[in-house]
């Protein structure tokens, strides 16, 4: 099974992901970012745009997700923005028609919450490349993902990432290991999470 997991920039896809592979057994992130930076460095910087317009993303991120699906036998995880219907059916779409099955979560907030959560994304005062994008990005991701062809929509508002991953197991009819964390393993678990994703 693959749980890919939408939502806004800043909106805890990647935060929820590794709860999940912490709590479910022998699953696997694989986080189809990876394939755009790699697509990305092959370039020079002034030619560096979206990398999802790129064909050979979509096709690299099929390619991948399909092998990962093929030879593990665990649960795969991939945390994506992808808020373009063409290219959301090139890869969620495509995977669907090789036979896999993929279970779309959009994570869903309220714009402020969104824009708190981004705020909170600093390390020693610095802040992430890529914020100023995913600000600029906020209101076309959230109006798109509103879509039925994006649901299924958990609203991540007044809830804990533990709890969005327990919706999610829950709808995918996958059992969870008991989240025995302390507030302070916690929190040192999201922050670790944290750094090893932010890029300056």
């Amino acid at each position: 099974m693959l749980l890919w997991i939408n939502g806004p920039f800043g909106g805890g896809k990647t935060q929820t992901a590794y709860e999940l592979r912490r709590r479910l057994p022998g699953s696997v992130v694989c986080d189809p970012e990876m394939v755009g930076f790699g697509l990305h460095r092959a370039m020079p910087p002034e030619l560096r745009g979206d990398f999802q317009d790129l064909a050979a993303w979509r096709q690299g991120v099929v390619e991948v997700l399909d092998l990962v699906l093929r030879k593990h036998e665990g649960t795969v995880i991939a945390p994506m923005t992808v808020v373009n219907a063409a290219y959301f059916e090139e890869t969620v779409g495509r995977l669907r028609e090789k036979g896999h099955d993929v279970r779309h979560f959009a994570l869903l907030a309220r714009r402020e919450t969104v824009l708190d959560r981004l705020r909170e994304r600093t390390l020693f005062g610095l802040r992430p490349q890529g914020d100023s994008f995913a600000v600029g990005n906020l209101d076309r991701c959230l109006e798109a993902l509103r879509g039925p062809e994006f649901a299924e929509h958990i609203h991540t508002d007044d809830i804990s990432t533990r709890q969005v991953a327990d919706r999610i197991a829950a709808s995918a009819g996958l059992t969870l290991e008991p989240n025995t964390d302390g507030r302070l393993r916690g929190e040192m678990n999201r922050i670790l999470v944290g750094i090893k994703h932010i890029r300056f």
